[in-house]
């Protein structure tokens, strides 16, 4: 099973990139893969050719509009089965005996 983090943005268009990391998390929604959205990233969990696939249809849903796009990929994987999401999480957080802040829904996290 794979946890790919990745972020994608186009280059040139100022400062805000809002509009088209909106249409990616569309396609990364509708995907039905689960996944975390960070401020700095999203968070994929599946098998390898599915995660790449929603990588590759981000990509192309940003090439028809951009002459240029970043992008930054980071994969862990791990033989076994998928809710690494939320069990990697949970074995800090029990090692550590209390919850950590793990997202904006979470009231540390603001």
């Amino acid at each position: 099973m794979i946890l790919l983090e990745f972020s994608m943005w186009p280059l040139g268009q100022g400062e805000s990139v809002s509009a088209s990391v909106a249409r990616l998390l569309d396609i990364i929604d509708k995907s039905g893969l689960p996944y975390q959205l960070t401020p700095m990233g999203t968070i994929i969990e599946g098998e390898w050719a599915a995660v790449m696939a929603v990588v590759t249809a981000c990509f192309e849903a940003l090439r028809l509009d951009h002459n240029r796009i970043e992008t930054s990929i980071k994969i862990d994987y791990r033989s076994g089965p998928g809710g690494r999401l939320i069990s990697k999480i949970a074995s800090v957080e029990q090692k550590l005996g209390r919850k950590l802040s793990t997202g904006a829904n979470d009231d540390r996290g603001q």
